[in-house]
């Protein structure tokens, strides 16, 4: 045999790479898809927009950071206008709402959600879009093991109210000691806590409760519960919770009461709607999230508003206002269908 031929087939190893000239052979593992290409190999031609001559001295060159490219969808999965005359528009419709039934004259609705998921961030949020500027009148944190039932009026205008007022209580329970128990929040579904009462699981609502509504009003019942979940939480959420979600869902519509869910936090999972929150729509992250919440909740994402809470922000946003008061007209929406739902039985409640 031709030792020539012979010295080509020798495998280049650790111990004779150094007598042979020729180049070793590629590994046998196939490379990335995006190398399979006619053109030469070089930097530029694997990275278009990084050319030769931009590398630096030391002939070190940056690659492209993947990670903070994050996808988007070409069209918006929800329609949204971000504008200032839709924002009027919006602020006009919740200004102006009063409930359909005649004999109530202020929506009650019932913000609720697990501790922590920005329930009462939420009902501050929205009173700022009306006072032209941030402000924190909720009582935000759960820093007790009681809280207070408290109600907030939606003012429009200065020592004006609008048509809707926001009931907030303790969060929803992990199971520990830390929230109320679904016959507490049935209890003021029902209308039978009075504004003010101090909530205790030492002392559970009855009919022995100082100020209990033995025989409550419509107007003092709650027309509509608003859902809270934090959308960097979904995932990590307990069992118990969802089936905390299930069972009080299904006594609340025994009750004929409809029920909507905010999606809170959504900057967290989507860095592309935190620098710009009108790109929410857009977000396969967003989206995902949101299938996920209803999952949790066992309601269709149809039901489901993403919200952007003001926190550390001292202006308005005019995107953020917009998805705000967008969530706003969405609960009166379904507020409306309670009283309508009603009218029919008109020997019970007159409207």
């Amino acid at each position: 045999m031709d030792k020539t031929k012979e010295k080509s087939k020798i495998k280049p190893s650790l111990f004779n790479f150094g007598a042979i000239s020729e180049p070793p052979e590629p590994p046998s593992c196939e490379p990335p898809s995006f190398l399979h290409d006619t053109r030469p190999k070089t930097v530029s031609s694997i990275f278009g927009d990084i050319k030769p001559e931009e590398k630096k001295e030391n002939n070190a060159f940056k690659l492209p950071d993947f990670s903070a490219a994050q996808a988007k969808f070409d069209v918006p999965w929800r329609n949204m206008e971000w504008t200032e005359e839709h924002k009027k528009s919006l602020m006009k419709t919740v200004s102006s709402y009063r409930p359909s039934c005649e004999k109530i004259t202020q929506a009650q609705v019932l913000v609720l959600g697990p501790v922590g998921s920005g329930k009462s961030s939420f009902i501050s949020s929205v009173q700022s879009v009306f006072h032209g500027r941030v402000v924190n009148r909720a009582m935000v944190g759960s820093m007790s093991t009681s809280f207070t039932k408290k109600t907030f009026n939606i003012q429009v205008q200065k020592g004006e109210d609008s048509g809707l007022v926001m009931c907030d209580i303790k969060g929803i329970g992990d199971g520990e000691m830390t929230g109320l128990t679904l016959h507490d929040i049935v209890s003021v579904i029902k209308g039978h806590v009075p504004n003010g009462h101090k909530f205790s699981l030492e002392q559970p609502v009855s009919s022995e409760t100082v100020g209990y509504v033995k025989t409550p009003t419509l107007a003092e019942k709650i027309h509509c519960v608003a859902f809270v979940v934090d959308a960097s939480k979904i995932t990590t959420y307990p069992k118990s919770i969802g089936a905390t979600f299930r069972r009080l869902r299904e006594q609340i519509s025994d009750l004929g009461v409809h029920q909507v869910a905010l999606l809170t936090h959504i900057d967290r999972i989507c860095a592309a709607t935190a620098a710009d929150v009108s790109q929410v729509y857009k977000s396969p992250n967003v989206q995902d999230v949101m299938n996920k919440a209803g999952a949790l909740l066992g309601m269709s994402t149809s039901y489901i508003i993403p919200v952007k809470n003001y926190s550390s922000e001292l202006d308005l946003d005019l995107k953020k206002d917009v998805l705000l008061l967008s969530a706003v007209d969405h609960i009166l929406q379904y507020t409306e269908l309670f009283y309508q739902d009603y009218k029919p039985n008109k020997k019970q409640v007159v409207c």
